[in-house]
Order: C-alpha cells, then structure tokens, then sequence
C-alpha cells in the first residue's frame, strides 16, 4: 500500500475511534449532531478496505468480515489489539476500544447476511485443482493434516463459535495468512492450530489452495455450520474461549 493511502487510512480510523468512543459512553450524550448514531455509520471507516458493509471481494487483497462468526471476529481484534496479528491501521484503530465495545463491532459483522461473488475459474491445472481439492475435502492423513471442511465446516462457510468461512477470500490474502503462520508472523491463540497446518503445508500446497478457495463462492443465506458436537480433529484456542 503506498504512503499516502496508509495516511489516509490511519487519519479515518482514527476519526472512526473517536465516534466508537463516543458510542461506548452510551446515550446520554446524545448523538453527534447531523450524523446518525448506529453501528453501520461508525464502522463506515471499516469499509475503506473491507468493502461496502463489510462484503471485500476476491479482487483486492483486504478479507471479507461480513458474516463471519462473531466469536472469530472478536478474536481477531483482540489478536491485533494484543500484536498476535500485526497491522498498524488495526492497531491505531483498536488500542483504547473496549473488550465490550469489540464484542459490539464483532456482532454487528456476523449479523450481516450479505450475497456473495459468484464462482469463477480457477486458473489451475488438473494436478494442481486435485491436490487442492484433497487438501480441502480429505486432508493428508499421513502428514497429520487435516481436511479444511473438519473445521471450516462442509460448505467452507465456517463453524461456530469462532472458525471463518475462507470460500471467496482474496488468494493474496490467503497465501499471505498461511505465509505468515509458517513464518510466526502471524499467532492466535495458544494452542494455535493454524500454525501448525501452515506449516505442514508446501509451498504449492499453499498456492494451489488458495487460488481453489478463492474462485469457490458460498449460496446465499448459507450461514456458519453449528459448532462441532466432537472435538476437533486439533485443538484451538479460538475455539475454546
């Protein structure tokens, strides 16, 4: 991202801050003169790079928040409140908001029944789309990798309380997420699940599953799948807040 988008950014993040303040003080204050006091008008810094109400298409880089499950949407603020993910703009937009106030915004997100982009190519060979197809539908039983529907939930739409959806997800973003974890850049919460599946996973692996979730869509009024009535095929800590 170039400086002065960065700046720009920051600057409304900042501004959107001072109104979730504002919000968190209740509404005794009353609203702030000419502006609507909702939650759709103070997360409007949020759709800069998340889209229009939360809904960031597979074209740019920034992950769709919009209906995903709001324990997973609480959780990753407060991973970019405490540094497990880092991001300056997050960062600036998160440190005085609180616990309380991020369960709101998470809320708010998750709540919105949005339609998604439809399907598209994936661009892969043959090879490449049954190796991803694998990864997401059977996992590797003999590298301890299971299949991303185990915990994504079977229409990769995500589980409850706190597992996302990843169909329609930017593939930069995907390959940079999983990128991440293999390196510690990224960290959830102990036990961290992902870092050990991003880690088992080759490089090509990683390519070739994100470019197959990306060019997936999701049914409209498809919703999270219910939480899992056994455990896991691993433990993790976001699961188990």
């Amino acid at each position: 991202m170039r400086h002065a988008s960065f700046l720009t950014i920051v600057v409304a993040l900042l501004g959107a801050a001072a109104v979730c303040a504002h919000g968190t003080r209740g509404a005794r204050a009353g609203p702030t003169a000419g502006v609507e006091d909702t939650m759709a008008q103070r997360m409007q810094a949020c759709v800069i790079c998340h889209g229009e109400e939360g809904r960031a298409t597979r074209e740019g880089y920034f992950p769709r928040i919009a209906g995903k499950p709001a324990g997973y949407l609480y959780n990753q603020l407060q991973n970019f409140k405490a540094g497990r993910r880092r991001n300056e703009a997050m960062s600036h937009l998160l440190q005085h908001l609180s616990d309380d106030y991020l369960r709101d915004i998470a809320r708010h997100f998750a709540e919105l029944d949005l339609a998604y982009p439809a399907v598209r190519a994936t661009g892969l060979t043959h090879e490449q789309q049954r190796m991803a197809e694998k990864l997401v539908f059977e996992g590797v039983r003999e590298r301890d990798l299971p299949a991303c529907v185990a915990c994504h939930g079977r229409q990769m739409a995500g589980m409850q309380p706190a597992m996302p959806g990843l169909l329609t997800l930017p593939s930069d973003y995907l390959i940079a997420q999983l990128g991440s974890w293999r390196t510690g850049q990224r960290k959830a919460m102990a036990p961290d699940c992902m870092a050990e599946v991003a880690k088992r996973l080759t490089p090509e692996e990683v390519s070739a599953v994100a470019r197959w979730l990306s060019a997936q869509t999701i049914d409209a009024g498809t919703q999270p799948a219910p939480a899992a009535g056994q455990p896991l095929p691993m433990r993790c800590g976001g699961m188990e807040r």
